[in-house]
């Protein structure tokens, strides 16, 4: 058994090192649909906290609150949610945004909103106060307020996009029921794992890990650098 494994990562090793066309093609498509959620949710996400953060409003705190509880919500929720709304019954049936990559990115999207928003706000927080009363004694308008505070936060700010690029690659409920795991159109880093190891080929799975974990590290790391900045 100790020598099948030792085999299994020698070939593993062999899949990176050769540039296996199947290992980079699902590499690629998996940076690509998560680093475009990222990017869609960040333009939304960080703008919306900082306007959540500026105003005082009725229900404020609640909503927050709301925000923080969807951190944890489970993949497969927000991808069988997704999937009701775009299969063929449902009511964007119509827009053919099943078992495609822009459907993944969508959901992978919807998945990291709470996580950013509710990160750029705690950051966003941790900023002086000083910081707000000097913008708004030069005359600064509400949203040149928000910016500069957001610039201010602009380290801590990053480590919530990193984080969020962490879950959006590292998650599997919403690339398998809306992805479907579609070889050669939509098949990632985790459905490919998983098919492939409950398959007994486990050479490709312990590729694509190492090279998960290779990511991993350098979102950790990433993390790191930034919060040594902030």
């Amino acid at each position: 058994m100790a020598n099948e494994i030792i085999g299994a990562i020698e070939q593993a090793i062999y899949l990176i090192v050769t540039l296996n066309p199947e290992l980079i093609e699902i590499t690629v498509r998996s940076l690509y649909i998560s680093l475009s959620a990222t990017l869609i949710a960040s333009l939304i996400c960080i703008p919306l906290g900082g306007v959540i953060y500026y105003y005082k409003f009725y229900g404020k705190r609640t909503l927050i609150n709301i925000i923080q509880t969807l951190y944890s919500v489970p993949t497969v929720i927000i991808g069988l949610f997704l999937f009701l709304l775009i299969s063929q019954q449902g009511p964007l049936g119509d827009l053919g945004l099943l078992f495609t990559s822009e459907g993944m990115i969508i959901g992978q999207t919807l998945l990291i909103l709470p996580l950013i928003i509710g990160f750029t706000i705690t950051a966003l927080i941790g900023v002086s106060d000083n910081i707000r009363e000097l913008a708004i004694s030069l005359g600064a308008s509400a949203s040149q307020t928000i910016i500069t505070i957001i610039k201010e936060a602009r380290y801590a700010i990053m480590g919530a996009v990193i984080l969020g690029f962490g879950r959006a690659i590292s998650e599997v409920g919403v690339a398998i029921l809306i992805g479907g795991n579609i070889r050669g159109a939509t098949r990632v880093f985790t459905t490919t794992i998983s098919l492939e190891t409950s398959k007994g080929n486990i050479e490709l799975s312990i590729a694509l890990g190492f090279i998960l974990l290779a990511i991993a590290l350098i979102i950790n790391l990433a993390l790191n650098y930034l919060q040594g900045r902030d």
